[in-house]
């Protein structure tokens, strides 16, 4: 397995300004800490340029239960609401100005079904009202990526927030056949380096009953390891690409951290809509005054608490990153992972503000008949 000698190999360098504020004690600290770390972090991460150019594509939307994706604070008949996954493509330049391609979130639907929550829900609901009610897929990650004009063989880089519904077989390729399949699975990123936390990587290893629901069973095995980069805490890839250790929804989440020609960007599963992270602003019934109540500044995705007060904390670093909304400044540029829909049925669930993507400068296509990747 690769290890973060390997990611300091290809250039990925840490990043310090948060690494005591992590560890503030007491707890109570740790919010003011993670501003203060923010304030140092973002102007020099800024100085060092935009990202070329970022877009997103829609995948698939999933449901979701109601009371996960507040925290039991918001209210509504429906008991389910429909998350969307977006695929992003970002084209940024590394520490050595070579130009690079970062897939995130290349989430596949039919490994995801095999979470066992999810699998679960298709037993309860049957196929039809699950695929054509409960879930719905726009593009598949190979139709994203050429609605980009990328090809999977030219990225360079491929992450996930964190690897809740992930079969990473689809996407590493494997060592031996899985199943009754004849042959080991090949790589559909086969140049790229998967850049994954290691408590992540650990956990995914050796599940937890707390966390069992969520990943998929057998979803690392045999998975080729020869390009997964391992690394601890925040990280640069290139000028304006940061992963940002959040840990709390799962011990190795990490967020995609982005500088736009808008201002900063982040973006993770901590949340679920704008409304996560301002719930002072949030007109869905319930989250405003729940969040008043117990003096929340942000509510969280709860689907596994794996570290609440931890989690916490992570947001309040999202959202002290992230530079305020240009269409809106009262909103900050916290780009859930898995945005709440807009679907009449969930009303009145429905998100006070929604990002809808992120689309900036212009992806560089891959050049007929090579590889077209930097060397």
């Amino acid at each position: 397995m690769a290890t973060v000698e390997r990611a300091e190999e290809l250039g990925i360098r840490p990043i310090g300004e948060f690494v005591d504020a992590h560890t503030t004690w007491p707890r109570g600290d740790r919010p003011a800490a993670m501003r203060e770390a923010a304030a140092e972090f973002r102007p020099r991460f800024q100085e060092q340029g935009t990202v070329r150019a970022i877009r997103t594509v829609d995948l698939a939307s999933a449901g979701y239960p109601a009371s996960f994706a507040f925290h039991g604070a918001a209210r509504g008949l429906n008991p389910y609401v429909n998350i969307l996954n977006r695929l992003v493509v970002v084209q940024f330049e590394d520490f050595a100005g070579a130009l690079r391609t970062l897939v995130w979130e290349p989430t596949v639907p039919e490994g995801a079904a095999e979470a066992p929550f999810y699998g679960q829900l298709l037993e309860r609901f049957g196929e039809w009202f699950s695929y054509h009610v409960l879930s719905h897929e726009y593009h598949t990650v190979a139709q994203a990526l050429a609605r980009v004009g990328v090809d999977p063989a030219d990225v360079d880089y491929v992450s996930f927030d964190h690897l809740h519904v992930q079969d990473l077989r689809l996407t590493m390729g494997t060592t031996a056949p899985v199943g009754d399949e004849n042959e080991p699975r090949e790589p559909f990123f086969p140049n790229a380096s998967f850049v994954f936390q290691s408590r992540e990587v650990d956990t995914f290893q050796s599940i937890h009953p707390t966390q069992w629901a969520w990943y998929v069973p057998g979803g690392m095995d045999d998975v080729r390891t020869d390009r997964m980069v391992v690394v601890d805490g925040d990280v640069q890839l290139g000028r304006g690409v940061a992963l940002l250790w959040t840990p709390g929804h799962t011990d190795g989440n990490h967020s995609l951290c982005v500088n736009t020609p808008e201002g900063v960007w982040v973006s993770s599963e901590n949340g679920v809509a704008a409304d996560s992270w301002h719930p002072n602003l949030s007109k869905i019934p319930g989250v405003r005054k729940w969040a008043e109540f117990f003096g929340r500044e942000v509510v969280m995705n709860a689907n596994t608490l794996e570290d609440s007060v931890d989690q916490y904390d992570s947001m309040i670093k999202e959202k002290a990153v992230a530079d305020v909304s240009r269409r809106d400044p009262r909103w900050h540029n916290v780009f859930p992972s898995s945005e709440l829909t807009s679907h009449r049925r969930q009303w009145p669930l429905v998100p006070t503000f929604v990002y809808g993507g992120m689309n900036y400068g212009r992806i560089e296509p891959s050049a007929p008949g090579g590889n077209g990747r930097a060397a």
